[in-house]
């Protein structure tokens, strides 16, 4: 595997640089991206009951995702990739940073898992026709450099009648308070500079961005306990928020 950063329009090369900096730290859960892994066992519940809902199988089932081909686009380390395959999915997980392919690969080979790691960007998989049934894009628009052209290419990653899950920050008044002042340079959970309050996405450009042949089918906006850091469900969206939108079946 090259160690070179891919370069693609939706990339943002000090992200890249940023990312890769903390590449030996993702599997560290006291580390930087402790918030990562409490929120990742906070989202798999809403992946697995939402997407159980939407494919017509029991969330209680062992394995629920049994049989369905998950994208998770821009899959760092791989936690997320690692609990979509433990319920049964067939994983592929895509990143632009090498670093972080490389840690995912490995430490999917020492978990025992079978995932499929590729050091490649959205619109290059999109180029090549590859469809899943559904597609995780998990705190990654906030991180591209045009989020709405590279929502446009990650809609045609999904077969008709698929997906998406999108977890982002919303670009609120609230949000700059809470996600960036205060989670980065008052409670110092993040480190300063993970987020920039001018790339944040509000829920109508991510509609907008995979246009009208995607439609919401369930929103839920997500709140912390800065006390004892549990994670809860919200109607309040102005800060992080949480979409299920399915691709219209041909």
């Amino acid at each position: 595997m090259t160690n070179t950063p891919l370069h693609a329009p939706s990339i943002d090369p000090d992200e890249v640089a940023y990312f890769e900096k903390l590449a030996h730290r993702w599997w560290d859960t006291e580390g930087p991206f402790w918030p990562l892994h409490r929120l990742n066992a906070f989202r798999i519940g809403y992946v697995r009951e939402r997407l159980s809902h939407a494919f017509g199988t029991d969330p209680t089932a062992e394995r629920p995702l049994e049989g369905l081909r998950l994208l998770d686009i821009g899959c760092g380390g791989g936690i997320l990739s690692e609990s979509l395959a433990r319920l049964g999915a067939q994983v592929t997980g895509i990143d632009v940073t090498p670093k972080n392919v490389r840690v995912a690969e490995i430490h999917a080979q020492w978990s025992g898992l079978d995932l499929d790691y590729r050091l490649a960007s959205a619109e290059a998989l999109a180029a090549s026709g590859e469809q899943f049934d559904a597609l995780l894009n998990m705190e990654v628009v906030e991180h591209v450099e045009d989020p709405l052209e590279f929502l446009s290419i990650c809609g045609k990653l999904v077969r008709p009648g698929g997906v998406m899950v999108v977890a982002t920050i919303n670009r609120t008044l609230a949000a700059l308070v809470i996600a960036i002042i205060g989670a980065e340079y008052v409670l110092g959970w993040l480190p300063k500079g993970t987020h920039h309050w001018r790339k944040l996405v509000k829920p109508a450009e991510v509609t907008a961005g995979l246009g009208d042949q995607f439609k919401v089918v369930h929103r839920t906006g997500v709140r912390i306990n800065p006390f004892d850091r549990s994670l809860h469900y919200t109607g309040y969206m102005g800060v992080n928020y949480m979409l299920l939108l399915q691709k219209a079946p041909v």
